[in-house]
């Protein structure tokens, strides 16, 4: 049995509407807009969420190179 304190359940529903309203900003940026654009239909059908990672790792992929 897990047991979860108030303030670690307060921190996770904290990170998931920072999540949620960073996932939102990034969709809105010119970079990401572009990058759809881009992106195939298989790509185009996958949850926000689903896009907003794969845009992270690509880009991060691309700073790292």
């Amino acid at each position: 049995m897990v047991h979860t304190s108030a303030s670690s359940t307060v921190k996770i529903s904290s990170d998931a509407h920072i999540w949620q309203n960073l996932k939102y900003a990034i969709s809105a940026s010119s970079g990401f807009q572009s990058w759809q654009l881009e992106s195939s239909e298989q790509v185009k059908n996958l949850r926000l969420e689903q896009q907003v990672q794969m845009y992270l790792k690509e880009t991060l992929a691309t700073l790292a190179y």
